[in-house]
């Protein structure tokens, strides 16, 4: 050890595990990126493939063209919708232009929007627990027929809903919500409406539950706790609220230079972890860069393994 490093505080960093990227958004870069390889710059993708600017930067680099609608795509070259998943009209569109399209929408939300069509073709009246203005919550609601679903996003809301029939209602959630605040409400639809449906299993992914219960996991022993991902990203956010509801103070970073070194003060256990759109290498960076200020003593703490892989679109798996 330098003098140098014998002079820097010393802090305990617990970085959490499982962390960082899920199966969906591993699958939607590796689309993006086969289908630059198959087919050469540019590609075109609608909307951000997953919520990270890092992630969406690289992939700009590689020949990738961000837009926020279909109609700012020109004929003739392919377009990739992303992990968030799109109303059916978007692909019904593309079709329409000849244009050749990939679907990148995680496997678990195409779960969620087959869940919604079979609801509807029961006759039920579908109640979706998310956030509004969420690109999935937008893409579940395209669907279906405007009118058959109803969106909830707090205890209050249940109170206040008035559906065309008690009898026949059935719910569905967004995949990245806290697991507890959806528990308070599905809890609260089931008491005001005691036949509502539930779905087959559960709707938040595996990969949210397990971010979530990593950080339970490491909170109360930490001072403070970081969360590296996009102020878009909702699975994300939800690790903050998490960590907060512990007791533990925590914000959330984009990259490493956001960290206000002033947050340090008096923080002897500091807890890392980064949201499900967020690359390993900026898990690295932010490391790196305590390792500025700090004598870091890093312990990875893991709560469950994760093993899920999403098979690859067919005539990419080659590509």
């Amino acid at each position: 050890m330098t003098h140098q490093e014998s002079e820097k505080p010393r802090i305990r960093l617990l970085v959490a595990a499982p962390r960082g990227f899920c199966a969906g958004v591993d699958r939607a870069i590796k689309i993006v990126e086969l289908a630059i390889k198959k087919y050469g710059p540019p590609v075109y993708v609608r909307h951000e493939i997953v919520h990270n600017r890092y992630v969406v930067d690289e992939l700009k680099n590689k020949g990738a063209v961000f837009v926020e609608e279909l109609d700012e795509v020109p004929d003739g070259v392919p377009v990739v919708f992303s992990a968030h998943g799109v109303p059916k009209a978007v692909p019904h569109k593309a079709e329409e232009r000849g244009l050749d399209y990939l679907d990148a929408t995680c496997p678990l939300v195409s779960k969620v929007h087959r869940q919604a069509e079979r609801q509807v073709e029961a006759g039920r009246h579908i109640i979706f627990v998310g956030h509004k203005n969420h690109p999935e919550v937008i893409g579940t609601f395209g669907q279906v027929d405007d009118g058959m679903m109803t969106l909830v996003e707090t205890v209050d809301d249940v109170a206040t809903l008035d559906p065309p029939d008690p009898d026949k209602l059935s719910f569905l959630t967004q995949t990245t919500l806290s697991v507890d605040d959806t528990r308070a409400i599905i809890d609260a639809l089931k008491k005001r409406f005691p036949t509502i449906a539930a779905p087959k299993g559960e709707d938040i992914c595996y990969a949210t539950s397990n971010r979530q219960d990593a950080v339970k996991g490491i909170a109360k022993s930490c001072d403070l706790l970081l969360v590296i991902g996009a102020p878009n990203s909702s699975n994300s956010l939800r690790l903050v609220e998490v960590a907060q509801r512990e007791g533990t103070e925590a914000h959330l970073i984009q990259r490493a230079n956001e960290i206000d070194f002033s947050w340090m003060k008096g923080v002897k256990t500091l807890g890392l972890t980064a949201g499900a759109s967020a690359p390993e290498i900026l898990v690295r960076e932010v490391i790196d860069h305590l390792g500025q200020e700090f004598t870091v003593d890093e312990e990875t703490v893991e709560t469950v393994e994760e093993r899920m892989v999403f098979k690859l679109p067919r005539g990419l798996e080659a590509a």
